[in-house]
């Protein structure tokens, strides 16, 4: 049986980052992973160049029953703290949009400097490594007077004072996804909620495959609204097995089953001033110089617009009530989707190990000394656009100085 300070399963982002920041304060740390390679998921993360943080980091871009959370460590990990960790490792990056952070190169890069903080601080990493029973030494579930963690593999027992989970959540299960974290904290006690997949393209009804199957491959931008008001202004993307693009990757993490998504495709006025602009242009045509033109002949197609009664012809014949009835359409065009991909093409699962039951500061439960949950197996669920890594970054850094 070996011995040591700290134990992390789980070498993904958030794992990474934990192991080099207790190494650095002395720890001797231990990190545990039952995968091959390691850091699969930042590596196919971004097109294989790893969306890494975003410029603009803000609590309101995260998902949490309790959402003052997160603020804590953002605050104390930031965005331009990793950024600067990034420079001194001279890894070339750009902006891509709306503040978003990727190699140049290759999302290796990212993955080659975290071993490398690991390895000048001096964690043992151990890859497929199987873990087995993991127990707790001394004391009980209701006192604090535990002598750390046994961890059992299919090749060694280990034990260590603190143990950090850091072992993800259920997303591309093709990548090794496991609901392990979450039964480890159900086994000591720990609230886990509800889980689903986050960040996900939606699948259609079969009322709607008809018109917008064949649609596969374009892309537009548009505004996506929920149920609850959430707005999303990016480009929709329609594809053989449903809608997908950041805009529907986005609002899918708000959105909830047998709930419609509005996309506005044309904001309400355009009609107006088209009609101004342009009043012998009959609608289609008009239509396909604002829009995709395969998009308006599907629009034409669909019962909505048949409901509507209103035929094509030059812009300066509608009058009105048509005019109103064709903007709403266009303004707030309602689709309710048949379900999502689920975890299989999800980036991030929604849901997870309660918040209420950890320390903001250090990740540490709070009926639990010595274990840590960080990364995307809490409750806790960012925007697209590098959101994700920055929590991992900043999870694992401040219970790296806890450990």
């Amino acid at each position: 049986m070996k011995s040591w300070d700290v134990i992390v399963l789980g070498a993904g982002a958030a794992g990474l980052m934990c192991a080099a920041e207790a190494a650095k304060r002395g720890r001797r740390v231990l990190l545990l992973d039952h995968a091959k390679r390691i850091g699969g998921k930042i590596l196919m993360s971004g097109g294989g160049r790893c969306n890494f943080t975003n410029y603009h980091i803000e609590p309101s871009a995260y998902l949490c029953q309790n959402p003052h959370f997160v603020k804590s460590a953002l605050a104390r990990y930031t965005q331009w703290d990793f950024i600067g960790m990034v420079e001194k490792h001279a890894i070339p990056y750009h902006e891509k949009t709306l503040g978003q952070l990727f190699c140049d190169e290759s999302a290796q890069d990212i993955i080659d400097m975290l071993l490398e903080e690991c390895k000048d601080a001096g964690v043992t990493i151990s890859s497929r490594a199987q873990i087995g029973q993991i127990e707790r030494l001394g004391g009980n579930d209701d006192t604090s007077e535990a002598e750390g963690f046994s961890v059992a593999t299919a090749s060694d027992t280990y034990t260590c004072q603190s143990l950090v989970v850091a072992t993800g959540g259920l997303s591309m299960p093709k990548l090794g996804a496991t609901p392990f974290g979450y039964q480890l904290a159900e086994q000591f006690g720990l609230k886990v909620l509800p889980t689903r997949a986050g960040l996900v393209p939606f699948t259609l009804q079969p009322v709607d495959k008809a018109t917008l199957e064949p649609l596969a491959g374009v892309s537009l931008p548009v505004v996506a609204t929920s149920e609850d008001g959430t707005r999303f202004s990016e480009n929709l993307l329609f594809t053989h097995r449903g809608l997908s693009g950041p805009a529907v990757l986005q609002i899918s993490s708000y959105w909830q089953a047998g709930e419609q998504v509005l996309f506005e495709l044309l904001p309400v006025g355009k009609l107006a001033q088209g009609i101004k602009d342009h009043p012998n242009q009959e609608l289609k045509t008009w239509l396909g110089h604002q829009l995709p033109k395969r998009l308006v002949e599907a629009l034409f197609l669909r019962e909505e617009w048949a409901s509507t009664h209103i035929t094509n012809k030059p812009l300066k014949q509608y009058v009105p009530k048509e005019i109103a009835a064709i903007e709403q359409l266009l303004s707030a065009w309602a689709i309710k989707p048949g379900g999502s991909e689920g975890y299989r093409t999800a980036e991030v699962t929604l849901g997870g190990v309660d918040t209420n039951e950890l320390s903001s500061k250090t990740m540490m439960a709070k009926k639990v000394p010595n274990l840590y949950f960080i990364g995307e197996v809490v409750d806790v669920t960012g925007w697209l656009g590098g959101y994700n890594f920055q929590w991992a970054w900043s999870a694992g850094w401040c219970a790296g100085q806890a450990v």
